[in-house]
């Protein structure tokens, strides 16, 4: 008798889940965005709950929880009941959090169920028009023949923008000063203007800029060219094989949340990374599709965060209360 009701005890929590996992969904889901309402990850946030709710016939409501680089959202959704009802939209900042903050209060590995890679998104090295080098190898040569004169726009110690310029700077051997920016209209201002040399920008932030002559475009960070600015080089193509770095966006659940529930949702928004419509505004961003599995997911976080505690090591970024 007592093995029975061990045995039964055991399967209670897969009978429960798996009940779970049938009826869903049956009431609204939350989708929780780390940023404020407006931006790329919140209008993204807005395309794939729209797309859920048509799908899964229940209210998709996006959350827009800011602060602490996606910290407060990020420990949001990791308390939350694995249930299916609470989702993370984050970034690569995701990422980047272990190695910048002394402490979490999560950790993004075990406190997260990956669902998929929503998108890919590339990043531009740019510069004022009027500066001398017009290629990669013309800034480098300026760089070292100018050891801490030529400097840099960063709107944020540790967030991509910033990393990916001090990879660069790791790679080439260069020494260029970082000047903080509050946000993304004064960096812009300042490297129209001449204030700054250059920067790495978002993609579809710059390349408006780009094409009106504001700004030029040096190169694309990532491992291929983007669809985007097709004629823009790569950074490895200019000389630094294996250079890659881009941003992305990816969907998670709290730990624990059932497998089935978390195949559901990756099926839906995989279904609609396909869609035309949601491809043509994807791309408008300056983005990629891409509908991972959650292990892909998964191993590519793992690698992230590996990659990224290399580099602010290797760069002395100092991490942060």
């Amino acid at each position: 008798m007592k093995r029975f009701l061990a045995a039964l005890a055991c399967a209670f929590p897969l009978v429960t889940a798996g009940a779970q996992a049938q009826t869903y969904p049956d009431r609204q889901i939350k989708l929780v965005v780390p940023f404020a309402a407006g931006g790329a990850v919140d209008s993204m946030a807005r395309i794939i709950g729209a797309k859920l709710q048509e799908a899964l016939k229940q209210p998709v409501i996006v959350e827009n929880r800011p602060g602490a680089g996606g910290n407060i959202a990020a420990q949001e959704v990791a308390r939350a009941p694995a249930d299916g009802y609470t989702m993370l939209l984050t970034t690569v900042g995701h990422a980047i959090s272990p190695s910048i903050n002394k402490k979490l209060t999560y950790d993004p590995v075990a406190d997260f169920a990956p669902v998929t890679q929503v998108i890919s998104a590339s990043l531009l090295l740019v510069t004022n028009p009027k500066f001398p080098g017009a290629t990669l190898d013309e800034l480098l040569r300026i760089a070292r023949e100018k050891p801490g004169v030529l400097n840099y726009g960063s709107t944020g110690l540790g967030n991509p923008l910033h990393l990916t310029m001090e990879m660069l700077k790791i790679a080439a051997k260069v020494d260029i000063k970082m000047v903080p920016f509050r946000g993304d209209a004064p960096l812009n201002q300042g490297l129209v203007q001449g204030d700054i040399e250059m920067a790495v920008s978002p993609l579809g932030t710059a390349r408006p800029q780009v094409e009106a002559g504001a700004l030029r475009a040096i190169a694309v960070t990532g491992e291929r060219r983007s669809k985007a600015m097709p004629d823009v080089k790569t950074i490895a193509e200019q000389g630094f094989p294996g250079f890659s770095t881009d941003s992305w966006q990816g969907l998670f659940f709290p730990a624990k949340t059932p497998e089935a529930i978390v195949t559901r949702i990756q099926q839906e928004v995989a279904r609609a990374l396909k869609d035309p419509m949601v491809i043509q505004r994807i791309e408008a961003f300056g983005s990629e599709p891409v509908g991972s599995t959650p292990e892909a997911l998964a191993a590519f976080v793992k690698s992230e965060i590996a990659k990224y505690a290399k580099l602010v090591k290797d760069a002395n970024i100092p991490q942060q209360d």
